[in-house]
């Protein structure tokens, strides 16, 4: 069968969604695929840290009501060295914007919710997804649904699909240039039901980096450094606490409540940036295009913008006939990607313990964060890139 829409979507994560709805706000029609099931989509834990940019986003959209009742605004972040002292960080930024703790999977609940409130076209748990003459004027994507072959005729393809999806490989690979950098290292993460710090804090220490993040009032996220080899078998409950709490000063873990974990994952770090995020009418976004370390709290935020900008060039193709925004697309939204990898780069260098560091870079990093502790302009540029720039106009 073949269904006709003007914007074919690969992804129903946050960036496939967020598009959908911004296109069918200005009057646009999109049909979204996605490989996996819905409650697949929904139970994947992910960032938790929002950009103030990020949040209107969502506002603008309509998306706020739960976002402003269960979100938790920060205007602070802690850093502890060496299990010894810890520095505050202030993160508000000259104009007033701050952090905000709202899950990955809350606003992808919100995102399904509104699109069963607008009848939008989501079609889960499809296969052999290809992207088709992506260079043409009228693209096409074929799939299986159900056991049947089918065909999405569009105007444009929108790529939300994830650093494994097939969007990016559509591509060719001399068109494409890939930037990596692969990190010695994983993050072993924990979610467990209990009340989380009052602020976030990041912790360097020389047994490994070490993080307390939140995602609702009565539910705590931690995060501990871990060799790649490592699995989740390796490590029990008792014995993430007890590495986790020597991470820290005493002074802060003694005011954290511990429990089971309820989810306990280990994700490898890496930087990754594929260019240009367009080919021909197949556009890249979110970690079809670019992944970052988590240390720096920008992937999630990264997709946002990236949708940001496509949507704004979609909708003044659609009601305006003015292409300019679509044709700058990539370098706009690469503009971003590049300023956050960069600072996702520095944090993660920052904060963790190398095995193949060397005397000096080791020295090097102590001195780093010697200057963080003593310079007043080192933390404002810090709040500066950790708050996020403002999107381009």
């Amino acid at each position: 069968m073949v269904v006709k829409t003007q914007v074919g979507i690969i992804g129903a994560g946050p960036a496939g969604m967020l598009l959908s709805h911004l296109l069918d706000q200005a009057g646009i029609d999109s049909v979204v695929l996605e490989r996996q099931s819905r409650e697949h989509v929904v139970g994947r834990i992910r960032a938790g840290v929002l950009e103030w940019g990020t949040v209107e986003i969502l506002r603008s959209a309509g998306l706020g009501e739960r976002l402003d009742a269960e979100g938790d605004v920060h205007d602070l972040i802690m850093i502890a060295r060496n299990g010894e002292d810890v520095l505050n960080v202030p993160t508000v930024s000259a104009d007033g914007r701050k952090m905000m703790a709202y899950g990955q999977t809350a606003i992808q609940e919100d995102l399904f919710n509104a699109g069963d409130a607008r009848g939008a076209q989501v079609v889960f748990e499809v296969s052999d997804v290809v992207p088709n003459d992506v260079t043409s004027a009228r693209p096409w994507i074929s799939y299986t649904a159900d056991g049947m072959s089918e065909r999405l005729d569009c105007d444009f393809i929108a790529g939300c699909d994830g650093f494994h999806g097939v969007s990016r490989q559509a591509i060719p690979a001399q068109t494409r240039s890939e930037y990596e950098k692969v990190y010695p290292f994983g993050w072993l993460g924990i979610l467990s039901e209990t009340p989380p710090l009052p602020s976030l804090l990041y912790a360097t220490h020389q047994r490994g980096f070490a993080l307390c993040s939140m995602r609702t009032p009565m539910l705590s996220r931690y995060y501990v450094q871990c060799p790649l080899e490592d699995s989740v078998d390796d490590w029990s409950d008792d014995r993430f606490w007890t590495e986790l709490f020597a991470r820290l000063p005493a002074t802060v873990s003694g005011t954290i409540a511990t429990g089971p974990s309820v989810e306990k994952s280990i994700a490898p770090l890496r930087s990754f940036v594929s260019e240009p995020m367009r080919y021909g009418n197949l556009f890249l976004a979110g970690d079809a295009a670019h992944i970052v370390p988590p240390t720096g709290a920008k992937g999630l935020n990264l997709a946002a913008s990236d949708v940001f900008y496509l949507a704004r060039g979609l909708v003044d193709h659609f009601n305006s006939g003015n292409d300019d925004y679509l044709e700058t697309y990539s370098e706009t939204a690469l503009r971003r990607v590049w300023s956050s990898v960069r600072f996702s780069w520095w944090m993660t260098q920052l904060l963790h313990r190398f095995p193949s560091r060397s005397s000096f870079e080791q020295r090097i990093q102590d001195d780093d964060l010697a200057y963080l502790w003593a310079s007043a302009n080192a933390r404002s540029t810090l709040t500066e890139q950790y708050v996020g720039l403002r999107l381009e106009e």
